[in-house]
């Protein structure tokens, strides 16, 4: 158990990490960082936060959805944007060109249920160059490999203190 120090409160701990991929896979693993490096290419950085962030909350990635709100933060990201990015359709605060990466994120993350639709494929591409959309669906298909990473070794985020 964990204790909030400032409430006194205590937390369940977090699941028991199963195993290390980089202690076990090592080569394998050097190859996930450098495919997420070179994934990135050409797409704006809070545009890829927002996509690793929506993919890591439809596949209920714990470690990842901590990982990716702080990195979207720190590239400038609001906070009622990433509030609200689970209800995206909802709300007025995405940008078309966003709401087509975030209808691609979905429709690659939930592959098995549907495909990748043309319309949302074609949407996707008339507000992405074919370079920064190969990127985009690049990003996609790396962060659900990394959910997948951190759900099955039970990757857990790290105790945040104070």
């Amino acid at each position: 158990m964990t204790t909030n120090e400032n409430s006194n409160e205590t937390y369940a701990p977090a699941p028991e990490q199963r195993f290390s991929m980089p202690d076990q896979a090592p080569e394998w693993y050097r190859a996930m960082i450098d495919l997420d490096r070179v994934s990135r290419g050409s797409v704006d950085p809070v545009l890829g936060e927002l996509v690793r962030t929506r993919a890591s909350q439809i596949n209920g990635c714990a470690f990842c959805l901590d990982m990716h709100t702080v990195d979207a933060r720190k590239n400038g990201e609001q906070e009622h944007r990433l509030h609200t990015l689970a209800a995206w359709r909802e709300t007025p605060y995405f940008t078309v060109k966003e709401r087509a990466a975030l209808a691609l994120t979905e429709a690659v993350t939930l592959v098995t249920t549907g495909h990748v639709p043309d319309e949302v494929y074609q949407e996707a591409a008339k507000h992405f160059e074919p370079q920064e959309l190969a990127h985009l669906i690049a990003i996609i298909i790396t962060i659900n490999a990394w959910n997948r990473i951190a759900i099955t070794t039970r990757l857990s985020p790290a105790p945040k203190r104070g």
